[in-house]
């Protein structure tokens, strides 16, 4: 069974949601994930910056 992952300081930017959480070895990462249907990318990164510049520069290719 995959453990519970808890984000914090959850922001939305256009579709995407960028949220942080701590990965199994205690690291902080952040995760941008694209809300529409059908969509299906996500991405995690080392950095908010990072998560942020990539939710700005998504393009999401379901109308």
């Amino acid at each position: 069974m995959p453990a519970r992952i808890n984000f914090r300081s959850l922001m939305k930017i256009g579709p995407v949601q960028i949220g942080t959480y701590r990965d199994r070895r205690g690291r902080t990462k952040d995760t941008a994930v694209c809300t529409n249907d059908r969509c299906g990318w996500s991405s995690d990164y080392s950095s908010s910056t990072a998560a942020q510049l990539a939710a700005g520069s998504h393009r999401c290719r379901v109308s």
